[in-house]
């Protein structure tokens, strides 16, 4: 299977949103594209018909520490090493961009995985706002 990483390629407002619903995630139509414009930078996974199948992106300041959010795989394409050439190509130009520090939340189900990547797993929390 071919397909290759682009960091901040153009995409269709809908790409993301339809990628978030196909893992079974809202796909938060109003984030794009203010998303594209707000974060530091993304990644994506293109497949040789033009079809985005992976996605994730690093916020921030743009200082010395960024946030790594949405690893997104296309279920269809997921076990192919997909994800893991997302979070290299996004920690590869998160140090040309001149960041030190990338973190990252996750379940505990995907510890390996990130582990693999090169996170070191390590305690936090999460705040989030009642509906």
């Amino acid at each position: 299977m071919s397909y290759t990483i682009n960091i901040n390629p153009p995409l269709a407002n809908d790409a993301v949103p339809s990628l978030r619903e196909k893992v079974g995630w809202g796909r938060r139509d109003k984030d794009f594209p203010t998303l594209f414009k707000r974060c530091n930078f993304y990644a994506a996974a293109i497949n040789s018909s033009g079809n985005l199948i992976g996605f994730g992106y690093i916020c921030g300041m743009g200082l010395e520490h960024g946030y790594m959010e949405d690893i997104i795989v296309d279920p269809d394409y997921q076990g192919q090493e997909i994800g893991t050439d997302l979070v290299k190509a996004l920690l590869q130009e998160a140090n040309r961009f001149g960041l030190e520090i990338i973190t990252i939340s996750y379940v505990p189900k995907h510890t390996s995985f990130y582990k693999r990547c090169g996170f070191t797993p390590s305690g936090g929390g999460v705040w989030q706002k009642n509906s």
